[in-house]
């Protein structure tokens, strides 16, 4: 199944100001190393963690941020 990414303002903002294209985004979460927070999913890829919530076919990406 393949699933709609959209972002929040405040995750392009913390994608550009760390240079995380969507396509690194959308690969974290694919790939990366998943855990919950909250209700929300976190995945772990690379050197940066992206926040989102799957709604039925749409993943909402929340931010974006650095692993460390």
């Amino acid at each position: 199944m393949t699933l709609e990414v959209s972002y929040s303002k405040h995750a392009v903002d913390r994608m550009v100001l760390r240079g995380i294209s969507r396509a690194e985004v959308e690969e974290a979460i694919q790939l990366g190393s998943k855990s919950r927070q909250d209700g929300k999913i976190v995945a772990s890829y690379r050197y940066f963690e992206v926040v989102y919530v799957i709604r039925g076919r749409r993943c909402f990406v929340i931010t974006v941020k650095p692993r460390w």
